[in-house]
C-alpha cells in the first residue's frame, strides 16, 4: 500500500459482553483520526448498531444536513450480538446516514465478517465525515496495531470503476494474495457516482470456495453517500477475530441457547420455506401463488412464467454445490447462495466467467417488474448490480417505472430511444447499462423514481399541454416510491397490514420493518383490523431491535418454532424470540424481558420519527402510499381480477348496496373504499403509538423515553405546536 496519508498506533480495547465501548471517528477532510470512548450508560440506551447510528445523526447534523454535507456522517456499526459463532445470524452490521434518496436517516444491513472483524479491532463502529482531497481507502490493522489512511490504489479502468473488481484487487494488494479469513473489507464502484442508489458491497473469504464473495448494503445510496466522501474502501484485520469472540458473561448459556436456535432451524426450516436448500428465492412460488410479484412494476402478481425464476431452477441451472452458504460463521440457515463460474450472456462484460452471490428474493421480483423471467439474465443482473455499486432494488423500480411511462404515453420512442416493451431483455438490459451509467434515457432513472416522475411530468406537460399537476397526478398512481424510497418487492394492495407496513415505515417501504405480507396474506394471521394495527406497532419494534444488536432476523420471522402456533399470538414467535432474549442477556449480563426489549426499541423507533419530523418528512402526508400500492391504479387492472374484486366489494360496501355495472365504476368504488380503509388505519396506528392525528409524537410519548427536550420542543414549533400535542 500506499504511503499513509495519516496513521495512528493503538491497542484494541477488549471486548466485554459483546461491546469494546468504543467508536473509530475518521474526518477525511482533515485525515484525522480519533477515538472516541462511550460513557458506560451509552449502550444500555441505544444498543448499538442502528442506535448507535441514529444517536450520532441526532447530535450531529441539522436540518440543513443533505447527503453530501461534510459533517454527513456514514457510519458502520455491528452490535453486542454480532461476532458470535454459537448463535445462528450473528455476522450483520448496519450502514447508517443521511440518505441521497431521502434525505433523512438511512440504514441499510449487511452481512459478512466485518463487524465482527471491526469488533475484534477493538470497535463497536466507526464513524466517517468529511469529504477527501483524494480518493482514499482506510486500514484498520489489529496485529500491526495502527489505524491508516491512505491513497487509493490506482489499477485499470474497469477494475477501478467495478464495486466488486475494485474490492477484490484490494485486498489481493493488501494480503500479497494470501487470502484469509480473518480480513474483510467494503467497497462500493463507480455505480454510486453516477447514481443516488449506490450499494456498499461487503466482502469476506470464503475458505470452501477459495474466494472472496460479498453481501450487500443495499438501500437508500449509503454507497453514494461513501463514493462522494471519496473513500473506496475500508479494510479491516485481525487475526483473533473468532478466538476473541464476545466474551460474553455467561458462555454456557450462550452456547445453550445457540444450541437450543440451532435445532429448531434444522428441525422447522425444511418443512417450512426450505431456506437452507435454496436461499430466498423459495418466496418466489409464494408470491406468486398469492398474486404478490411484482410484475410490470407491480402491475400484476402473478404468470404462468414465473415458474422460470422458482428457486429450483436457480438450484438446478447455478447453485448445484451443495455448501453452507452462510454470511457468518456458526449459522446453519444458511440462506446466502452463491454461484461459481456464470459466463456472462449480456453487457459490457459478455463472454466473461464470474462468481455470483445471489439472487435473492428481491432480485429477482426486481427483474419481474421488467416482464422478464429468465433465470440467467437474473443472475447477471444480481453480478452486475453489485459490479456497479447499485441496488437491486431501487434500479428495478426505477427502471419498471421508466418502463411503464413508455409503456403509457408520457415517454415517447424519440426520447428513449428503442422501444421498452415488457419482457424484452435486449431492451431491458440496454435500460439497465443506461442507468447505472446515467446515459441516455439512464439519466433520468439515475436519481430514483421521485425524481423521475417529476421530470416527466414537467417534459410531458411541456409537449402536451397537460397541465404539469394533472401528468404529476397520473404518474404518482404507479411510481413506487414514497418518502422518497422505492418500495421493495412485494404487491401489497391486498393486504392492509402491508400497505401500512410500507406507509408507516420511517425509512420508506423497505421490507425489513414491514414484512408483513407473509403473515397476513399466506398464513391469515391478522383478520382483524384490531390485529393488524397491533402488528404495526409491535413488527418495526422487534425488527428494530435486530438491526440495533447486529442480528440476521431470518431465522426468527422466516423460521417458525414449533410450539408458536400454541401462543396467543404465533407471528410474534415467542418461542424462537424466547432464546434471542436468553442470548441477550447472557452475553451482556442484562436481566431483559420482550417488554424491555420493545421499550427500548421504541426509544429508539421515536429518535428517528423525530429525525424525520426535523428533516421534514414525518407528518401524516408522507405516510400516504401510491394508489398501485393499495389498489388497483386503472381499471383494466381491475378487469385482469374482475371476479376477486367484485367479491371484496361485496363484502366491504355498505349492507344493501348494489355493484355498480361498469368496469370504471366499480373500480372507482373500490378505489374510495381502499383510501378510506387506509386513512381509518392511519388513525388507528397513530393512536396506538401515541401520536397526533398528524403523526407527530406526543409530548408525553416522548416523555417515556426522555426525548422531550430542546431540540424536539424547536421541532415541534415548526409544526405550530408548543407544549402540548392534541389528538
Amino acid at each position: 500500500m500506499k504511503k499513509p496519508l495519516n496513521s495512528i498506533s493503538y491497542s484494541a480495547a477488549p471486548i466485554n459482553g459483546g461491546t469494546t465501548d468504543r467508536i473509530l471517528r475518521i474526518d477525511l477532510s482533515t485525515n484525522e483520526l480519533s477515538i472516541q470512548e462511550l460513557p458506560p450508560d451509552f449502550k444500555q440506551t441505544y444498543i448499538g448498531g442502528r442506535g448507535y447510528a441514529l444517536k450520532l445523526i441526532w447530535d450531529e447534523t441539522d436540518e440543513n444536513t443533505c447527503f453530501d454535507s461534510p459533517e454527513n456522517p456514514l457510519i458502520m456499526a455491528g452490535g453486542p450480538l454480532c461476532n458470535e459463532p454459537r448463535f445462528p445470524g450473528t455476522g450483520k452490521f448496519i450502514v447508517g446516514t443521511i440518505s441521497p434518496l431521502t434525505n433523512t436517516f438511512m440504514d441499510s444491513n449487511v452481512g459478512g465478517y466485518f463487524s465482527s472483524i471491526l469488533k475484534a479491532c477493538g470497535f463497536d463502529a466507526i464513524a466517517v465525515t468529511g469529504i477527501a482531497d483524494e480518493k482514499c481507502v482506510v486500514i484498520i490493522d489489529d496485529d500491526l496495531g495502527k489505524i491508516s489512511i491512505v491513497k487509493a490504489p490506482t489499477v485499470d479502468e474497469a477494475v477501478q470503476n467495478g464495486g466488486i473488481s475494485y474490492g477484490e484487487n484490494l485486498l489481493k494488494e493488501y494480503t500479497n494474495n494470501q487470502l484469509h479469513k480473518n480480513i474483510a473489507a467494503v467497497t462500493t464502484g463507480i455505480g454510486a457516482e453516477t447514481t443516488d442508489f449506490g450499494l456498499i458491497n461487503s466482502f469476506f473469504y470464503d475458505s470452501q470456495r477459495k474466494r472472496l464473495r460479498t453481501k450487500q448494503a443495499g438501500r437508500g445510496g449509503t454507497g453514494t453517500v461513501m463514493r462522494y466522501k471519496g473513500l473506496m474502501g475500508v479494510i479491516v484485520h485481525a487475526s483473533q477475530a473468532r478466538s476473541k469472540g464476545n466474551n460474553p458473561v455467561d458462555p454456557a448459556a450462550v452456547k445453550a441457547a445457540g444450541s437450543a436456535f440451532g435445532k429448531v432451524i434444522k428441525s422447522e426450516d425444511p418443512k417450512q420455506l426450505n431456506l437452507a436448500a435454496t436461499g430466498t428465492p423459495a418466496l418466489v412460488e409464494y408470491m406468486n401463488n398469492f398474486h404478490l410479484l411484482p410484475i410490470n412494476n407491480f402491475q400484476r402478481g402473478q404468470d404462468e412464467k414465473s415458474e422460470q425464476v422458482f428457486a429450483n431452477v436457480f438450484w438446478e441451472q447455478f447453485l448445484k454445490k451443495k455448501r453452507a452458504d452462510g454470511c457468518y460463521f456458526g449459522c446453519n440457515l444458511s440462506c446466502a447462495k452463491g454461484a461459481e463460474e456464470v459466463t456472462l450472456q449480456y453487457g459490457p462484460k459478455k463472454g466473461s466467467i464470474v462468481g455470483i452471490d445471489g439472487p435473492e428474493y428481491e432480485t429477482v421480483g426486481a427483474v419481474t417488474g421488467f416482464g422478464i423471467f429468465d433465470a440467467q439474465y437474473t443472475m447477471e443482473y444480481n453480478w452486475y448490480c453489485d459490479e456497479y455499486g447499485i441496488d437491486t432494488i431501487s434500479t428495478g423500480v426505477v427502471m419498471a417505472f421508466i418502463m411503464e411511462c413508455w409503456q403509457r404515453g408520457f415517454l415517447t420512442r424519440e426520447e428513449v430511444g428503442y422501444d421498452l416493451n415488457w419482457g424484452d431483455i435486449e431492451a431491458a438490459d440496454r435500460l439497465f447499462h443506461e442507468t447505472a451509467t446515467a446515459k441516455g434515457v439512464g439519466r433520468i432513472a439515475a436519481n430514483g423514481v421521485q425524481q423521475a416522475k417529476l421530470w416527466i411530468a414537467n417534459n410531458h406537460a411541456k409537449k402536451s399541454g397537460t397541465p404539469v399537476e394533472d401528468v404529476l397526478g397520473e404518474l404518482e398512481k404507479f411510481a413506487m416510491e414514497m418518502k422518497g424510497l422505492e418500495f421493495s418487492m412485494y404487491i401489497s394492495r391486498e393486504s392492509l397490514a402491508q400497505q401500512g407496513g410500507y406507509g408507516f415505515a420511517l425509512k420508506g417501504p423497505q421490507h425489513d420493518e414491514a414484512w408483513l405480507i407473509f403473515l397476513d396474506q399466506v398464513h391469515r394471521e391478522m383478520e382483524t383490523f384490531e390485529m393488524k394495527t397491533a402488528a404495526l406497532k409491535w413488527f418495526p419494534l422487534i425488527r428494530t431491535w435486530f438491526s440495533a444488536v447486529g442480528l440476521c432476523k431470518l431465522p426468527w420471522i422466516d423460521v417458525r418454532h414449533s410450539e408458536a402456533e400454541k401462543t396467543d399470538n404465533p407471528a410474534q414467535n415467542i418461542p424462537s424470540f424466547n432464546l434471542y432474549i436468553q442470548f441477550l442477556n447472557a452475553t451482556t449480563g442484562s436481566n431483559k424481558t420482550i417488554d424491555d426489549i420493545l421499550q427500548d426499541s421504541e426509544r429508539l423507533h421515536l429518535l428517528q420519527k423525530m429525525i424525520n419530523l426535523r428533516q421534514g418528512k414525518g407528518t401524516r402526508e408522507f405516510d400516504l402510499i401510491p394508489l398501485r400500492a393499495m389498489a388497483p391504479a386503472f381499471p383494466e387492472e381491475y378487469r385482469t381480477r374482475e371476479a376477486y374484486y367484485d367479491e371484496w366489494l361485496n363484502k366491504n360496501m355498505e349492507q344493501g348496496s348494489q355493484i355498480p355495472e361498469t368496469i370504471a365504476e366499480k373500480h372507482r368504488l373500490l378505489v374510495q373504499l381502499r383510501k378510506e380503509a387506509y386513512e381509518t388505519l392511519c388513525d388507528s396506528v397513530y393512536k396506538a403509538k401515541g401520536y397526533s392525528i398528524n403523526g407527530i409524537p406526543l409530548p408525553e410519548t416522548l416523555k417515556r423515553f426522555d426525548l422531550f427536550d430542546e431540540k424536539a420542543l424547536a421541532i415541534f414549533k415548526t409544526y405550530g405546536f408548543t407544549t402540548e400535542l392534541r389528538n
